[in-house]
């Protein structure tokens, strides 16, 4: 039996940071940022089943999110202001990450390979559930963005307004719904947060 190295390379994410041209108060690892984004994939795709009407397909979009940076695995995390700097680096990279989800697909056994492909290449996935975890994506570096801010560091307030009016210009509703009820408490501290911890009164819970 042959066998695969795609799961050896996949630990190997936590190596990898994001924001490389940025000064971080704590370092991102790709593997923390897919985690995020699966997560918050999760969510939207539910908001947009339960109260907009829709039918994303809740596992496509989480294994997107969960596997869509996978190719950094071989191109490493290529700085935004370099990847968008033009049409043509932009067509380039994007070129570079398939090849590179594609060679990265050849380590799975050849059984597996097939069900992995979508989800690597970003290919073949529905259209909701790839505008879902682009939102995802956004939603997640946005986190990064306050989590730097409350630490007082000021360098990431561009790249916040740049997510900010990126996600807005989507018109997702499910983001905005994420945004409006998940997002204000990405801002406070854990003393802050604990109080949601609190057991709740027995007439609060039957409401």
């Amino acid at each position: 039996m042959q066998v695969s190295h795609f799961y050896a390379f996949w630990s190997r994410m936590k190596y990898i940071t994001r924001w490389s041209l940025m000064r971080n108060t704590r370092p991102e690892t790709v593997s923390e940022h897919a985690s995020d984004v699966a997560a918050i994939a999760y969510a939207l795709a539910l908001i947009g089943q339960k109260r907009l009407g829709k039918s994303p397909d809740v596992t496509q979009a989480v294994l997107l999110g969960l596997f869509h940076d996978c190719s950094e695995i071989i191109t490493g995390d290529l700085p935004t202001p370099v990847k968008y700097h033009n049409n043509e680096l932009r067509g380039s990279y994007k070129a570079l990450e398939r090849s590179a989800a594609r060679r990265l697909a050849g380590t799975l056994p050849e059984d597996l390979r097939g069900d992995f492909l979508p989800y690597l290449t970003g290919e073949g996935v529905e259209p909701q559930a790839a505008a879902i975890v682009k939102a995802a994506d956004k939603i997640a570096a946005l986190a990064k963005c306050a989590e730097e801010e409350r630490a007082g560091n000021r360098d990431f307030l561009k790249a916040r307004l740049a997510l900010e009016r990126a996600l807005k210009e989507m018109a997702l509703p499910e983001a905005e719904i994420f945004m409006e009820e998940f997002f204000p408490a990405f801002s406070l501290t854990l003393d802050e947060l604990e109080p949601a911890l609190a057991p709740k009164k027995e007439a609060e819970c039957r409401d």
